[in-house]
């Protein structure tokens, strides 16, 4: 399901300009799409956020 979401994010934001890349530090916008329900799920994400403000 979170790559459905992802996808269909992304296919509404292409025609505003933004475009999808592997490379967070080049992003003006970074959505980071994760399951809330378990626990490790929560504390990947908060770890990744850490990452990509801290590059």
């Amino acid at each position: 399901m979170n790559v459905y979401d992802s996808e269909r994010m992304a296919d509404l934001l292409k025609p505003m300009g933004y475009e999808v890349t592997s490379q967070p530090d080049q992003a003006d916008l970074v959505i980071l799409n994760t399951c809330h329900i378990r626990e490790k799920a929560v504390e990947k994400t908060y770890s990744e956020l850490g990452r990509i403000r801290d590059k």
